[in-house]
């Protein structure tokens, strides 16, 4: 799991109003609020003029994700990941790529990011602030937190794409229960 401090960090290390910074703040807000799986990350699709074919929706702060063989789910983000999409996306639009209908685009009017270049990204950000963290991490500590807080684990399955209840104790393991004392007899 991360530690508060270290994802202050993180998003410290991507403040700013440039291309990369946008995008890396918008990536790593939407590892942090759905835990998403590196793949589904790259393959969001955004078409600015079509909403049928964008799978993004920010009025209802919904992304829609293709996880392991297509399947479709839909996950939710909060208003401050959906304001840092927004950030992004606005710059987005004046890159000369933007026609391109996958949402992540290279610096330098470079073309879409490949899964392997987001996870690079991760890396370098982490680096340059410090931090060690790869993109499954996020998946982790979402998962993490979500049962900290009380949440089902059904509900976690939905929400991470798990067709197994044992991912559930795999990626996230029940904390363990504490030892009971044994009483003792005197003798």
């Amino acid at each position: 799991m991360f530690t508060g401090v270290e994802l202050s960090k993180l998003e410290r290390a991507c403040q700013g109003r440039s291309f990369a910074q946008r995008r890396d703040a918008a990536v790593i807000s939407v590892f942090r609020a759905t835990g998403i799986r590196l793949s589904e990350l790259a393959g969001i699709r955004y078409h600015a003029d079509d909403t049928e074919r964008s799978d993004l929706d920010l009025w209802q702060r919904e992304i829609t994700i293709r996880g392991k063989n297509g399947k479709a789910r839909i996950v939710k983000i909060d208003y401050q990941t959906a304001r840092t999409l927004d950030r992004y996306i606005r710059a987005r639009a004046r890159h000369a790529q933007a026609w391109r209908p996958q949402l992540w685009l290279g610096v330098n009017n470079r073309g879409p990011m490949t899964a392997n270049g987001i996870y690079q990204m991760i890396v370098r950000r982490g680096r340059q602030c410090g931090v060690s963290v790869y993109p499954h991490r996020f998946r982790h500590h979402f998962s993490h937190t979500w049962l900290d807080r009380g949440g089902p684990g059904g509900d976690l399955m939905e929400l991470n794409g798990w067709t197994s209840p044992q991912m559930c104790a795999v990626t996230a393991p029940a904390p363990a229960a504490p030892a009971l004392a044994v009483p003792t007899t005197a003798s």
